[in-house]
């Protein structure tokens, strides 16, 4: 049976957490715990950030993870590179994956842009294989372009 989040919640408690404030990394740290909250069957919710040609790690939930990831390396440098979704229904047959936590083996990677740059990626793990579907796709993205309006993203 597969999961069913209530994304339009989410999306209500990520603006009821950034309408007033506007820096970055408050409001990437109130959105890695809504996110760890309102999502079942994960092990891994947080933010990586563009600096330059590489992702380093922003505000998340779970265990210590992988500090810096070069675009196009793993799941995360993937989707960066390529600047779309990268929805793994088993990390362990991506190519390049980076096995920060042993136990993940599903994630979702969603890019998050501003003024038409790419800015970070909103990147979550499942120690569930196949995890992640199409509706997790669209309800993440739109978690994705909300972070993207309400930070002040410095570029």
């Amino acid at each position: 049976m597969r999961i069913k989040t209530d994304y339009s919640l989410i999306l209500a408690q990520l603006k009821a957490v950034t309408e007033s404030e506007r820096d970055t990394i408050a409001n990437l740290s109130n959105a890695s715990a809504v996110l760890n909250m309102n999502l079942a069957e994960i092990n891994w919710a947080g933010f990586y950030l563009v600096r330059g040609n590489q992702l380093i790690l922003g505000p998340f939930q779970g265990r210590p993870a992988c500090v810096r990831i070069a675009f196009g390396k793993g799941v995360c440098g993937t989707a960066a590179d390529a600047g779309v979704t990268q929805l793994v229904a088993n990390v362990h047959e991506f190519p390049d994956h980076i096995a920060c936590d042993g136990a993940s083996n599903s994630e979702i990677v969603v890019p998050i842009h501003y003024a038409g740059h790419l800015v970070a990626v909103l990147d979550i793990d499942s120690p569930v294989y196949d995890r992640f579907d199409a509706e997790d796709r669209t309800g993440l993205e739109a978690c994705a372009a909300l972070l993207g309006k309400v930070c002040d993203w410095k570029l």
